[in-house]
């Protein structure tokens, strides 16, 4: 499998993100779950700078803009493309070389980057994350988490490892992280989640090009059903607030750079 045919699924899988972000009961809830981490990140802060690595299609970059300055970099076409037709402002580069000097930033996130990298680019991409942050600033990460929860999305996504606490902890403290807030999203979804997604690996996951497996999987569910789903959310999100999920199909990390 070559690195053209790899990127041009990953194209694809953005494309089809691309229609779905305002709407989609996941970005939705995804949304509902970082704001709070974001508002704590940039407590205080009267004009923070903010990075997105590995931004996609630029779209959470409009999340982060009501918090500071908010920049974005991807290494696919279809990512920079959309992001840079909407005014969005992303730079071509990949996680593993920041192209923005060290502590030039309040807040870097990275939103379901690092389950798709090798391990060795896991650890420089964690390391840059690191680097380009100022003393006392924060890393917001978002990742796929549970192996049980493995599903066609994951082989559409390129997915190649999925965390639980122990090892997304692991893997920022040794960067030099400290971890001010770890838990697990999308709780109210796990019981369908785990059956769905254990059907499909019954029947078998899809191949990694299948087209009609990335519509399928990104597609916006009918209102009555979507509408409903983002109410659960909602929910789970106002929950979040006060407590620790101990299950889900995501995990989110706060993690701060020692002052």
């Amino acid at each position: 499998m070559g690195a053209n045919d790899t990127m041009r699924r990953v194209d694809q899988l953005l494309r089809a993100t691309a229609r779905a972000e305002a709407e989609h009961f996941w970005f939705r809830g995804f949304r509902f779950f970082v704001t709070p981490l974001l508002e704590r990140a940039t407590a205080g802060l009267s004009n923070a700078r903010l990075l997105d690595c590995g931004c996609g299609t630029g779209a959470n970059l409009e999340l982060l803009g009501r918090f500071g300055s908010a920049y974005g970099f991807d290494l696919t076409t279809a990512g920079l493309r959309t992001g840079l037709a909407l005014g969005r402002k992303v730079v071509r580069a990949t996680v593993a070389a920041i192209p923005f000097p060290s502590e030039a930033f309040d807040v870097v996130t990275s939103f379901d980057v690092l389950y798709a990298l090798d391990e060795e680019v896991e650890r420089a991409a964690v390391a840059e994350m690191f680097r380009v942050l100022k003393p006392a600033g924060f890393l917001i990460v978002n990742v796929a988490a549970m192996k049980s929860l493995r599903g066609n999305h994951s082989v559409l996504s390129r997915e190649i490892r999925r965390y639980d606490r122990d090892s997304l902890r692991r893997l920022l403290s040794r960067a030099g992280f400290s971890i001010v807030r770890l838990t697990y999203t999308n709780a109210s979804l796990f019981v369908p989640l785990s059956i769905v997604r254990g059907l499909q690996r019954r029947r078998g996951l899809h191949v990694a090009d299948d087209s009609a497996g990335v519509d399928l999987e990104i597609t916006v569910p009918p209102a009555p059903l979507n509408t409903a789903l983002t109410a659960l959310l909602r929910l789970e999100s106002l929950w979040l607030k006060v407590c620790n999920n101990p299950f889900g199909s995501s995990l989110l990390a706060l993690a701060r750079k020692p002052a």
